[in-house]
C-alpha cells in the first residue's frame, strides 16, 4: 500500500517524465513556459546527480506531439524515450514494465498535461498500489482551473503535491552528506532563481569563495580635457 509517513529517498524513488513535447508546451496557459522547462531542466538534472531511475514517455510524437524537448533529452543522451498512444501512460504496456523493473513504489511524476495526461495516470498508479508526488510545477495545464482541478483530484485520489526545490532537496536531506552537496549547489545557482541567487550570495560573501561567473570589467572614465 502506498506509505505517506515516511519521506522518499534517492534509493526508492522513480522520477517521471511524461510528454515533454511541443506541442504539448503550446497548449500550456497556466504558468510561464520557460519557468516551466527551467523546472523540468533543474530536477531532471537533480535526479541524474542522484542516480534516481528516470522515465521519459512520449504521445505521437511525429504525427502531433513533436519530440520530446532537447533540453530534457540532453540530460538523457541516449536513453529510451517510450512511446504511446493512449493518453493514460499507465495503459501502455512498456510504461508499465519500465515502472515495475526499478522495483521502486515511490513516484515523482512530472507532465503535460496535468488534467489528463497527468491525473489519469496518477489515479491508476494509486489503484496499483504506488505512491504518487505530484511536482506541480514540473507539470502544467491548459488554463489554471483546470490545472487546480487535477491537483485536487490526485489528492482526494491520495497523491501528494509538491514542488520543484521540495522534490530535489528531500533526494539531499541532509547538508551534512557531501557526496552530492558541489554538484547540487553548482545547479542551484544555475536554475533556482532566488534561492540559486542566495546560493551564490552565500558562497562569494559569507564563505569568500570565487565568482561563478567572471566579474564586470569597468571602464575607468576619461578625465575631462
Amino acid at each position: 500500500m502506498p506509505n505517506y509517513q515516511k519521506l522518499y529517498t534517492k534509493e526508492d524513488s522513480v522520477l517521471v517524465f511524461i510528454d515533454m513535447q511541443p506541442q504539448m508546451l503550446f497548449g500550456v496557459g497556466n504558468m510561464d513556459r520557460a519557468t516551466l522547462v527551467n523546472n523540468v531542466t533543474l530536477l531532471a538534472k537533480a535526479g541524474k546527480e542522484f542516480k534516481v531511475p528516470t522515465i521519459l514517455t512520449a504521445v505521437e510524437t511525429e504525427s502531433f506531439s513533436g519530440y520530446v524537448w532537447p533540453q530534457l533529452l540532453d540530460v538523457f543522451p541516449g536513453q529510451e524515450v517510450i512511446e504511446r498512444t493512449s493518453m493514460n501512460s499507465w495503459d501502455s504496456m512498456e510504461f508499465r514494465k519500465a515502472i515495475e523493473a526499478t522495483g521502486r513504489k515511490n513516484i515523482i511524476l512530472t507532465g503535460l498535461w496535468t488534467e489528463v495526461c497527468i491525473a489519469w495516470a496518477a489515479i491508476d498508479m494509486l489503484a496499483a498500489g504506488y505512491t504518487i508526488y505530484v511536482v506541480e510545477d514540473c507539470c502544467a495545464a491548459t488554463s489554471p482551473a483546470a490545472h487546480e482541478a487535477a491537483l485536487s483530484r490526485v489528492v482526494q485520489a491520495g497523491a501528494i503535491r509538491l514542488t520543484t526545490i521540495a522534490a530535489l532537496l528531500e533526494w539531499q536531506r541532509d547538508w551534512a552528506r557531501k557526496e552530492h552537496y558541489s554538484n547540487l549547489m553548482g545547479l542551484l545557482k544555475q536554475q533556482a532563481g532566488a534561492y540559486g541567487a542566495g546560493v551564490e550570495y552565500a558562497y562569494t560573501m559569507v564563505h569568500h569563495a570565487a565568482q561563478s561567473a567572471v566579474k564586470p570589467q569597468v571602464v575607468p572614465k576619461k578625465k575631462a580635457a
